[in-house]
Parts: C-alpha cells; structure tokens; sequence
C-alpha cells in the first residue's frame, strides 16, 4: 500500500434503494396494519398535502411529507404510542422478492472465496439508502448482511430547553420529531459519504470536505446502485458521470413497470435492468454478479500495474 495514500480502494460497493427494490411494496405496509390504517387513503392524503399548503402560502418537500403525516397521524392517536422500537419490530413482517436475502451473502463469497481477489485484498460492502424507515430496515432480516443503512429517523424525547442541565433520554416514548429525512436528490449525499468514507470516520472525514479522488474510500467506479425506477434519477446520474455501475428492478411480469425502466434505459439514465429475481442464475443475478466480477478484474489489474511499476529492472549481465 502507498503510504501516502489513506484506502487502498479496494472495496466495492452494492448500494440499494428498499421499497420496490428489495420488497415488492411499502414498507409502511407492516406499520399500518398494525394500527388498522388505510394504507390508500393515507398515500392519497401525502400525495394531496402539496396542493392543500399551498392555499396557504406554504411550499413542502413532497418526498418528505409522509413524514411529518406520519407524526400527525401519532398525535391524533391513530398511531398512538409509535416508536422506534415499534418500527423496528415491523422490519420483521417485511417480505423480500425471490432469492433475498441470500443474494447478499453468495455475491460476497464470489469475492471473499476467489483466492485472485482474496490475494488483492478485495472486499465488497452492501448499504441501503432508502427514503423509508431507517429502524424498519434494521429489524429486517436484511439487515445482518449490510455494512450500512440510510434512513429516515425519528426522535422519542426531544431535547427540551435547558437540556444541558438536565439531559433526557432520546429513546424513551412515543416518536415526536423527525431526525433525519432523507428525500430522492439527497440521497446522493450519502453515496459521497460512502465514496469518500466519512460513514466509516465520521469524527475525521466530512462529507463536504475536498478529498482527491486516489484519496477516497470506495471509488465510485467500483460501486453498483440498484434501485427501482425515476425516482432514483439523482443517484443513478451520480453513478454514471463517474463511472459507476447502474442496474433498475421491475417486478416480474409487470410490462409497464418493465416499460418504465426501459425509458431509462434508453435514455441512459441506467445501464442495464432486470426483474426483481435474486435467485441464482436469473438475469439480475448473472448481471450483477457478472458486474461485481468485472469491477474486480479491474482492481487486480490496476493492482499489478502498479506493483509492476514501483519493481525496479533487475541488473543484467555486461556483454564482454
């Protein structure tokens, strides 16, 4: 390793939208039942709360929104008592589309079992960034298999003034503030804090700071993003004006959501798409394991072009 250099980039990373993308579909499906909501009239009302703040003067973040109907819902009691603990326990009745979550394991071992890339030092990383509950996530059976999730969060017990005097627990009781929101363009952000590493050292690097690209962590040309449809537009462009790689998912059989990834397709918004099958040997596996391959061909090679570089010329026998 160069000295000089803090990674060795030798990582690749899978980065995964959720909802549509790992699940078939909401994963506030679980929460809902829960509490016997209206899934469709509560979607109905998100999808109408732009229109209904701007009679008044208000502009709102559309891909946020649910979140704060969300807590409306908590304190008009139809969810009452929500917590992350809560949350979380609706991560268990998620159900996954075919072949997850052993896809994650088995594309690892592809890295971790070839003694080539065993000998370069390659890993691979999953992470999820999804604009859905960070807790539900992590109560997933996914979840042992991701080196990272980014999410949406919520606060129990706020801080209240003169907190520094008198410090409460910030995970006791029912949700009340929201932490985190993560919306479609801002989910780019955390595809830099993969790339320059600041998830991994966070009291050291920041997102915003400037950092060579041969100082980063995970390249982005050694990072795949699987993600379901237009919404994923920022991130998926992120990816490819640097050289990563960009899959979309469709649910099987489904030809207008199959038409919908192929306008991206065709507009080169993506590289490549499959259906929503991560069974072995299906197109979306032999694609993406294929790519996981392919980017660690090209570590090794790099690799050795470099070691052939820094090796001197070994002295040669004078002609008398």
């Amino acid at each position: 390793m160069d000295n000089s250099r803090p990674f060795e980039q030798n990582i690749i990373a899978m980065v995964w939208d959720f909802d549509k993308t790992l699940i078939s579909g909401y994963m506030q499906d679980p929460l809902f039942k829960r509490y016997a909501i209206d899934a469709k009239q509560f979607w109905k009302e998100v999808n109408a709360l732009p229109a209904y703040y701007a009679k008044f003067g208000i502009q709102i973040n559309r891909d946020t929104s649910y979140l704060n109907h969300i807590l409306t819902y908590v304190k008009a009691g139809k969810l009452k008592g929500l917590s992350n603990k809560i949350l979380r326990e609706c991560g268990k009745e998620l159900g996954f589309y075919p072949g997850l979550p052993e896809f994650f394991p088995k594309v690892k071992k592809l890295i971790e079992e070839n003694p080539v890339y065993k000998n370069a030092g390659i890993r691979l990383e999953h992470y999820v960034v999804s604009t859905g509950f960070a807790e539900t996530i992590r109560g997933s059976i996914i979840a042992p298999y991701l080196d990272g999730i980014f999410g949406c969060e919520f606060i129990e017990a706020p801080a209240q003034p003169g907190y520094l005097d008198n410090s409460l627990d910030p995970q006791e009781g029912e949700i009340s503030q929201v932490a985190i929101a993560l919306d479609n363009t801002s989910k780019t952000r955390y595809l830099f804090e993969i790339n320059k590493g600041s998830n991994k050292f966070p009291d050291t690097i920041d997102v915003n700071s400037q950092i060579d690209k041969n100082n980063r962590r995970i390249p982005f040309e050694n990072m795949i993003y699987i993600a379901d449809g237009p919404s994923d537009v920022p991130a998926f462009s992120i990816l490819n004006q640097h050289g990563g790689t960009t899959y979309a998912i469709y649910p099987a059989k489904d030809r207008i959501a199959m038409r919908q990834v192929d306008s991206l397709r065709r507009d080169h918004r993506i590289q490549m798409y499959g259906e929503a099958d991560y069974r072995e040997d299906s197109m979306t596996w032999m694609w993406l394991s294929e790519q996981v391959s392919h980017i660690a061909d090209n570590l090794v090679q790099k690799q050795r072009e470099i070691i052939r570089q820094s090796a001197s010329r070994p002295p040669e026998h004078l002609n008398s």
